[in-house]
């Protein structure tokens, strides 16, 4: 079946590929109907390598995605051929330590969709676990189930930040996991959330959820419009979403005293960490590794009309132009958030 697969760095074909893995009793078989191009994707496929992830042989892309089930194993009750669903793409040792405490997500031996050498979902089919495969509601579209895994990292992030109703916080990064951040800052009961970032556009996407003040660090004092607006406290929670060096220095001078801190984004290499401004504030320091046991709060959310992600949905390519599409998405353009492969 067709699947858009990275041979090399900077080289995307789509060729037949056969499905990956084998059904089981306790697995689904899916149609891949939308798959959003991550980040990371892009990163692969432009630098070959995050970290020490190294795309050293051909690897099926993609990893955020919803689809139709086709086929469910025998020890499958709550799924069935026809249901639309999305797909969690991380698969932890069920036995190991992470998983029995509810933190699987930090499982050493998870198989993450596309991080190499495991092949990702821009196929035809999957076969995935049951157990990570949730049923969308007849509200949302494939296009939305697909971005319910980049909603997730924000939902973690506002998890971790622990946020008490009429918090104030401040979002570091106008990019996709960014927004979502902003967004779940909102649901999980922030009255104002404050997004710093230097693209106009997409803090103009950012700016239209009502609750979102963007701040554009290029030609605005961040540091003051937040001090203004908390009567010089400072904002109780900040989610750092940019991976930017420069931000790390002096990114906790947003909190006010007892606040919490939230890292988010990945730098590319060490930054320097002011320890002790931290704890002149007693910070509470939180960090965010993808996510554990929050796609069906995700799901709700989306369902249910509180948290709108269609308008960050850009473009949607069909499989048959992946290679634009992914190519667009390398270009970096200040107005795109989200490309959609539909399949």
């Amino acid at each position: 079946m067709k699947a858009v697969v990275l041979e090399k760095q900077g080289e995307i074909v789509i060729k037949d590929m056969p499905i990956v893995g084998e059904m089981t009793p306790d697995s689904v078989r899916i149609r891949v109907k939308a798959v959003g191009i991550c980040g990371s994707d892009v990163h692969y496929y432009t630098h070959g390598r995050i970290g020490h992830y190294v795309v050293e042989q051909p690897m099926i892309l993609g990893h955020e995605a919803a689809g139709e089930i086709v086929e469910a194993g025998a020890n499958v009750k709550d799924l069935k051929p026809g249901d639309r669903v999305c797909m969690e793409p991380g698969i932890p040792n069920a036995k190991s330590r992470a998983a029995k405490l509810g933190i699987y997500n930090l499982d050493p031996e998870v198989r993450f969709w596309a991080t190499p050498p495991i092949h990702g979902c821009l196929i035809e089919e999957v076969i995935h676990p049951a157990e990570y495969t949730y049923k969308l509601p007849d509200s949302m579209s494939f296009g939305e189930g697909a971005m319910v895994e980049p909603l997730s990292i924000g939902l973690q992030a506002a998890k971790k930040a622990r946020i008490v109703p009429g918090d104030v916080a401040v979002v570091i990064g106008a990019g996709t996991i960014g927004i979502m951040c902003a967004v779940s800052a909102l649901a999980g009961g922030c009255s104002r959330v404050f997004i710093t970032d230097t693209k106009k556009e997409k803090l103009a996407i950012a700016g239209s959820y009502d609750g979102i003040t963007p701040i554009n660090v290029a030609t605005e004092d961040a540091m003051k419009i937040v001090m203004d607006a908390t009567g010089g406290w400072g904002a109780d929670v900040v989610m750092e979403a940019s991976g930017a060096e420069a931000v790390y220095p002096r990114f906790s001078d947003y909190a006010c005293p007892g606040g919490k801190a939230v890292l988010v984004g990945i730098p590319i290499d060490p930054v320097p960490f002011d320890i002790a401004a931290i704890q002149a504030k007693e910070l509470d320091l939180a960090s965010v590794f993808r996510y554990a046991n929050i796609y069906p709060r995700a799901i709700n959310l989306i369902g249910s009309g509180k948290i709108d992600v269609k308008r960050l949905i850009s473009k949607a390519y069909p499989l048959s132009d992946s290679i634009a599409a992914f190519q667009h998405a390398a270009r970096l353009e200040p107005d795109v958030v989200k490309i959609m492969i539909e399949l």
